[in-house]
């Protein structure tokens, strides 16, 4: 029987919206959101600039957002987000696709750079695999640093090839949106960019 395995990007792919951004706005607020973002403005265009890294200028939002948040209190609402608010900026023609995959035996798996606190509860909702980037916790509190890499660009592949022996597939899909979603889609042998615009 032919195996297959399918790598959603999950933000921009699979939703309408940044994840992360609606996280934000859900948990402290539109007026906290604002606030902080305007604030961050040096920081975000010397993002887009490429002075610092993606890494960089997601640890400082979520240094200011959520450092010193108890792990316990976060996860809780990060599942209240992924429950309620998060099934509303999913693509309807994503989530069917993902249907037919699970009906013909594919196995799926959501590789992301947001966190997997707010994804994960979804994910396994609709019985999907995760990787995605991991947040730093010291006795018991979030810091707002990321462990390890953001799981972006090659760090997908690095993740991907880690976990799964992609030899032992016969066919290997790929999903994704922007650049940073390239080198995964250089993985697979069947590859969709902005499939569900």
């Amino acid at each position: 029987m032919k195996t297959s395995i399918a790598f959603f990007d999950f933000d921009g792919t699979i939703t309408t919206r940044d994840s992360f951004l609606e996280l934000i706005k859900f948990y402290r607020g539109k007026p906290l959101f604002y606030t902080g973002f305007l604030l961050h403005l040096p920081f975000l265009l010397a993002y887009k600039l490429r002075i610092i890294s993606n890494q960089a200028a997601k640890e400082r939002i979520l240094q200011f957002f959520f450092s010193g948040t108890r792990e316990t209190d976060f996860q809780a609402r990060c599942n209240e987000y992924a429950s309620t608010a998060l099934p509303h900026i999913i693509r309807p023609k994503a989530m069917q696709e993902i249907k037919v995959l699970q009906a013909a035996g594919t196995e799926i798996v959501i590789v992301s750079a947001s966190a997997e606190d707010w994804i994960r509860a979804w994910c396994n909702t609709n019985h999907l695999l995760l990787e995605g980037t991991r947040l730093e916790v010291i006795d018991g509190k979030i810091t707002g640093r990321i462990v390890g890499r953001n799981c972006h660009g090659s760090e997908k592949v690095r993740r991907i090839r880690e976990r799964f022996r992609l030899e032992n597939y016969d066919e290997i899909l790929a999903f994704g949106d922007t650049s940073g979603d390239r080198p995964m889609l250089n993985l697979a042998n069947i590859r969709f960019y902005k499939p569900f615009r």
